[in-house]
C-alpha cells in the first residue's frame, strides 16, 4: 500500500468547540467544514491534518457512533516551556499533567480538548542513561 495521507479523525458531540480549540489555540486552519464534518490542517511543512465528525454521523458504522475516549495526541514543539507559558500560565487551558521532565527523554504537559482528547506538548530532552539503552538506533 501506498499512503498518501494519513491523519486521525475526532469523534466528537462538540464539533464547534473543538474546532475552535484546534483552530485557536494550535494553529490549525478550517479546510473544509459542514454541520457534521470539519478538515483542519496545520500548515507546515510539512503540513499536518485533523478531522473532526460528529459521532453520532451515519457514515459510521452503527455500532461505533459514540464520542472518542482513551486518544492521546502528541504535539512535539520546539520550546515546550513556552507553550506552557501561552496555553496554560496566561492562556485559557488547564493542566491535566503539569510541565515536567521525564526520564525517558520528554519534557512535557497535557492539556484536554472540549472532547476529552488529551494533548500531550512536548519537546524531546536527552534521556537517563536506563532509557537511553532502550532506544532503537536510527535506521540509515
Amino acid at each position: 500500500m501506498r499512503l498518501t495521507s494519513l491523519y486521525p479523525v475526532i469523534c466528537t458531540p462538540r464539533l464547534r468547540e473543538s474546532r475552535d480549540f484546534y483552530t485557536g489555540l494550535l494553529g490549525f486552519e478550517t479546510t473544509f467544514e459542514a454541520d457534521w464534518y470539519v478538515s483542519l490542517r496545520r500548515p507546515g511543512p510539512p503540513d499536518y491534518e485533523l478531522a473532526l465528525l460528529d459521532h453520532t454521523h451515519p457514515t459510521l458504522p452503527e455500532g461505533y457512533r459514540t464520542p472518542v475516549q482513551g486518544l492521546l495526541l502528541n504535539f512535539e514543539v520546539a520550546d515546550v516551556d513556552a507553550e506552557w507559558e501561552r496555553l496554560v500560565v496566561r492562556g485559557p487551558l488547564r493542566a491535566e499533567l503539569e510541565l515536567r521532565s521525564e526520564d525517558f527523554g520528554q519534557r512535557h504537559f497535557i492539556v484536554a480538548d472540549p472532547s476529552g482528547v488529551l494533548i500531550d506538548i512536548i519537546t524531546p530532552i536527552e534521556p537517563t542513561e536506563e532509557f537511553a539503552e532502550q532506544f532503537t538506533p536510527s535506521a540509515p
